[in-house]
């Protein structure tokens, strides 16, 4: 059985934070496919779809490894079952809800309080440890952050009028609440990676982000032809069913998957700066694909952000404890699909 102290304990590698920043980069293109879709689909119906792909996707992952969860404890099922619900349905949710609602640049500054959600909630229910210069690292990781994606390269009287009309709109609600559900599901993985394999970890992620997705839908009575399937898509199927798919593999499964070993390898409160590559990734997308370039001191920003977190895991390097050979509860023969 693994302690709780373990998950403070963790194997830290090297290449672990720097896997949670491929994965969270990858996440950051969804943009290019939820705002076309938000054109198509009622967010909570968009991301139910991206989950139904991905459920099929994982099923061969994670039946064969069912046998694993008679070893895990009941507090593991807990951080599975809170990161699905918080993490793979309603952030994706409110994330999505936040682009058709708000200002997206707004949205991108808003969301880069996550890590310091993660990083809190790491050292208050795991003792992470946070190495002397963890601070000021942290907190340029941060700004940097906020003036990479919180300045927009258009002058003008209606560009400023859009900005300011973007701080106040729902658009920001929905994009607190969302770094408040990713940041806490940054440290719920983290708390299910101690006792899970990265494959039956990442698919019953998302089969209980599912499951949550459809209890949500029938709620709001989405559970219907022309919700689930609204004019919209059916005028346009080859390419609707193309941007889900894209939107669900490309920019979800995939990146789920890396993010997860990444989560294996680092401690919760220096992954939640590593996931700032995703502002990195989504100011690209938005500079090639919407024509929304960047000012000087932006690109400037980006290049400090990149080396904050790169200070940000030397620093939590000091700190690191001893390598753990092996999760008992996890079946000893290799698997190629566990990376």
């Amino acid at each position: 059985m693994v302690s709780w102290r373990d998950l403070s304990e963790v194997r830290e590698h090297p290449i672990g934070p720097w896997l949670v920043a491929l994965g969270a980069g990858l996440w950051g293109t969804e943009s290019a496919w939820v705002i076309p879709l938000n054109d198509v689909f009622d967010p909570g119906v968009q991301v139910l779809w991206g989950h139904v792909v991905l459920t099929l996707c994982a099923l061969p992952l994670v039946i064969p490894r069912l046998g694993e969860l008679r070893r895990v404890q009941a507090r593991t099922i807990g951080w599975l079952v809170f990161s699905g619900v918080a993490g793979s349905a309603l952030g994706a949710i409110l994330f999505a809800a936040a682009l058709k609602h708000g200002n997206p640049t707004v949205v991108n500054v808003v969301l880069n309080v996550q890590p310091l959600l993660s990083t809190t909630a790491a050292f208050f229910l795991f003792g992470d440890r946070l190495a002397p210069g963890f601070g000021r690292w942290a907190a340029l990781a941060v700004v940097a952050g906020m003036v990479l994606v919180g300045v927009h390269s258009t002058a003008g009287a209606e560009a400023a009028a859009t900005a300011d009309a973007g701080l106040v709109d729902a658009g920001t609600g929905y994009a607190l609440l969302c770094a408040l559900c990713w940041g806490m599901s940054t440290v719920a993985g983290r708390g299910v990676m101690v006792e899970m394999s990265l494959p039956l970890a990442a698919g019953l992620r998302v089969m209980v982000g599912l499951v949550t997705l459809v209890v949500i839908a029938a709620v709001r009575g989405q559970l219907a032809g022309d919700a689930l399937w609204p004019a919209a898509a059916a005028a346009h199927p080859a390419r609707t069913v193309w941007w889900m798919l894209a939107l669900a593999i490309l920019s979800g499964g995939i990146p789920l998957l890396i993010y997860f070993k990444g989560l294996e390898l680092t401690r919760a409160s220096t992954a939640g700066y590593f996931e700032m590559m995703q502002t990195l990734t989504a100011v690209a997308i938005t500079w090639t694909g919407f024509g929304a370039g960047l000012l000087w001191y932006q690109v400037l920003a980006a290049i400090v952000l990149i080396g904050a977190v790169a200070m940000v895991q030397r620093a939590q390097q000091q700190t690191a404890l001893p390598s753990r050979p092996s999760r008992p509860s996890v079946a000893p023969a290799h698997d190629p699909a566990a990376g």
